[in-house]
């Protein structure tokens, strides 16, 4: 069983928590990627980046300077948004380490797919981005089947924590038969269910530190998450998507 969860947008340097065990899979693309970004002039990258001055010119001048191969921190503590400071991987036992070392991959725009001890740096890059290299028009046709057969090169039941946005680089490729089970916490708004992307986030962190923590693998057990503030909608779900809902 794989596990898949997004990025963060916002990431730290850490050289100190653990070591990396390997490089990404598919440095020479990304290397092929920051050439690509490097020839943007200032205002298009701040286009593409959809972010103020405040962000984009520190981000500039990072990108100038950025080295692939210097100052690594393993991406499962790189990544630092609300999603990972639920998940708190720097507090994982050893047996959770070994987990999600096996199980869990985070997809990125820059990166293609990584395992969570891969050694990265600090970018800004989201999957949908409009960025043109090597002849493709976006990142999905650039990355194309890659990510999956990384991901499954037998196929296995995929878990699927990111977004849609991310989620999209695996689905069209799935084999036959081959199940990928979305997680969905959401709220009732006026009997409705909403996704409310904070909560869905925080929920994501800690649904990874409940599988890790209790060595889940089967598509059954994830439905057994305990948390105080999720309960598990059987009358909501399907085959292809468990559904927690949110309460106070």
């Amino acid at each position: 069983m794989k596990i898949i969860i997004a990025p963060a947008k916002k990431m730290v340097i850490d050289t100190d928590t653990f070591a990396p065990d390997s490089v990404p899979q598919y440095l020479t693309a990304t290397q092929q990627i920051l050439n690509q970004l490097r020839q943007l002039t200032y205002p298009q990258a701040k286009a593409l980046w959809h972010c103020s001055d405040k962000l984009a010119q520190p981000n500039y001048d990072w990108l100038q300077q950025l080295d692939l191969t210097r100052q690594l921190t393993p991406a499962l503590l790189a990544f630092s948004g609300i999603q990972y400071q639920y998940m708190a991987p720097d507090l994982f036992t050893a047996p959770a380490l070994d987990y999600v070392r096996n199980n869990l991959r985070i997809l990125s725009g820059f990166y293609g797919i990584l395992r969570p001890f891969d050694g990265i740096v600090p970018y800004r890059l989201e999957m949908q981005s409009k960025l043109a290299v090597a002849e493709t028009t976006n990142l999905y046709a650039f990355w194309g089947d890659r990510l999956y057969h990384a991901l499954t090169p037998t196929p296995e039941p995929i878990i699927n924590l990111a977004s849609q946005e991310y989620a999209k680089t695996i689905t069209p490729y799935l084999a036959p038969q081959q199940p990928m089970v979305t997680v969905t916490f959401g709220s009732l708004v006026a009997g409705q269910l909403k996704t409310k992307a904070t909560l869905a986030k925080m929920a994501r962190g800690a649904m990874v530190r409940y599988l890790a923590e209790h060595q889940v693998t089967t598509v059954d057990a994830v439905t057994q998450f305990d948390h105080p503030n999720w309960t598990y909608s059987a009358e909501r779900s399907a085959a292809t998507n468990i559904v927690f809902i949110y309460r106070k």
